[in-house]
């Protein structure tokens, strides 16, 4: 299988570069950077290190979707909206873990994935889309509980709260039968008041080098039910694209999450 990786001198891109090495089925076929990317020309391994892979970083990105089967993209929404496009056009899969897109991003993607196939998650780790999955019966069965969501980045992520921790609110909001939008709080500090039943509060931080936490609570007058997820280390949003492109590599066109990926539904 054909992988080309889009924004591949970032954290992510890097990530997946290293978990291709070694893979015995699936190859390295194309690196997308920004134009005038410092690493443009160059052979990816100046990003990872180890030996050449024989692929070039570059910009072009009708070529370098052209020659995959998979494109793997953590990028911005912006860069995402145009790769997505060209995978829909050319007929190619894409496994999309960026974060931050707008409502019309997000429908444009739903109506490229009839052309194309692509994987679109907030988060690619196996363990976090299991912790959707227990929120989502948590939120369910306990209906009175406080659902309040904690999530804790480095100091150079730029959305906030977290593609995660909206994913979290999401999912318990729509347990219930309610929508994040209508119950959602993300500041309390003007707020002069006691907590409103049914709100789904969020708590942000930002420090370090943190890869990322999320930790969900519901809590009663009686108990306290915590479903927590903990990120050492970025080849896990990695291992996790990897499975995503095989994954596709089996199905029709549409938009998958990673709850189809692992079988949750």
């Amino acid at each position: 299988m054909r992988i080309a990786v889009a924004g591949a001198t970032g954290r992510m891109g890097r990530a997946v570069l290293a978990a291709l090495r070694g893979q015995a089925d699936l190859e390295l076929s194309g690196a997308l950077a920004r134009t005038g990317d410092a690493a443009c020309g160059q052979d990816v391994a100046v990003l990872v290190g180890g030996a050449a892979f024989g692929v070039p970083v570059t910009d072009a990105v009708e070529e370098v979707i052209a020659g995959c089967d998979i494109l793997i993209d953590f990028t911005r929404p912006e860069a995402s909206d145009t790769y997505a496009a060209v995978c829909a056009r050319l007929g190619k899969g894409a496994v999309i873990g960026t974060t931050g897109f707008p409502p019309a991003m997000l429908e444009r993607l739903q109506k490229w994935a009839e052309a194309g196939r692509f994987v679109v998650a907030a988060n690619m780790s196996v363990g976090v889309t299991l912790a959707l999955h227990l929120l989502e019966i948590a939120a369910r069965v306990l209906p009175d509980a406080d659902i309040e969501i904690l999530e804790a980045h480095h100091r150079h992520k730029v959305d906030a709260p977290s593609g995660t921790a909206l994913r979290l609110g999401e999912v318990a909001a729509a347990a219930r039968g309610q929508r994040l939008a209508d119950v959602a709080v993300y500041e309390r500090h003007k707020q002069r008041a006691p907590r409103v039943p049914g709100t789904i509060g969020f708590a942000t931080l930002r420090a370090g080098e943190i890869v990322g936490e999320h930790r969900a609570y519901l809590a009663s007058p009686t108990e306290r039910l915590e479903i927590a997820h903990v990120a050492d280390n970025r080849q896990v949003f990695a291992e996790g694209a990897l499975r995503a492109a095989r994954f596709l590599m089996s199905r029709p066109a549409g938009l998958y999450d990673m709850q189809d990926v692992l079988g949750l539904r």
